[in-house]
């Protein structure tokens, strides 16, 4: 456990120095509570659905979740290039100890990542249904954090190359989150939609936030808690395995 700790550690203590990359991840998430939040909303707001800003906070919370835990792979490549990660590889610990407390450290990274874009999103004039419900939100933003974390990490065991690791993290985390229904209900859309809505794991993410901050949800909380649960375990598994796998 002392080893799990102390790589959790570092890697919140890694995300702290750097202040520009804080400051940097947030323009994203400003950008789409600005321009979609307001730009859209009238139209949002005609056709029935009420506050466009409230359906896009969670969205948008989610957004910066996982574009934030799935690339902390990067950081096992980087310490992979330049031998860091041979220092701790020698070290008298099992491989499972190291890859669970470097997944726990980017899942925590993420999730306040995730509270200060809620935080943001308050300034511009989103407001929770609920205060009594936020526990449960955060819950939904750690395993949004570790699903993620540990999908980065997995397919960072098996790259060495930075590029690559970003065409790939890219390929999978764009059409992710466009098909999440983090920007549009899930209601009424084609079968085939649904179909691949409902296979996606950030879905469930989304929805999950969506239901404990607005109360709106389209596969209801406890399938959203319960499947991401699963997934994650699921994911944490296949990624120890790699991880175990990896030569420095």
């Amino acid at each position: 456990m002392s080893t799990i700790y102390v790589l959790w550690l570092r890697q919140l203590k890694r995300y702290f120095r750097s202040r520009s990359r804080i400051i940097g991840s947030l323009g994203q998430p400003i950008l789409f509570l600005v321009a979609l939040g307001y730009g859209l909303g009238p139209v949002f707001a005609k056709a029935g659905g009420g506050s466009y800003l409230n359906f896009l906070v969670p969205g948008v919370i989610a957004q910066g979740i996982i574009f934030l835990a799935v690339f902390s792979g990067v950081e096992l490549i980087w310490d992979r290039q330049f031998g860091f990660l041979k220092e701790t590889l020698v070290a008298p610990v099992s491989r499972f100890e190291i890859m669970l407390g470097r997944t726990l450290g980017g899942a925590t990274i993420a999730v306040f990542q995730g509270i200060m874009i809620f935080i943001l999103s308050l300034i511009v004039g989103f407001r929770p249904v609920s205060l009594v419900s936020l526990p449960i939100a955060l819950l939904v933003m750690f395993l949004i954090s570790l699903f993620y974390t540990a999908v980065g990490t997995a397919i960072a065991s098996l790259l060495e190359d930075f590029h690559g690791f970003q065409l790939i993290m890219n390929f999978l985390v764009m059409p992710s989150y466009f098909l999440s229904g983090a920007l549009f209900p899930l209601q009424g859309v084609p079968k085939l939609l649904q179909t691949i809505t409902s296979l996606n794991p950030l879905s469930y993410g989304v929805d999950g936030l969506r239901q404990t901050l607005v109360n709106v949800s389209h596969f209801g909380l406890a399938s959203d808690i319960l499947i991401l649960t699963l997934l994650s375990l699921i994911v944490l598994a296949i990624g120890s395995f790699l991880f175990s796998k990896i030569e420095a």
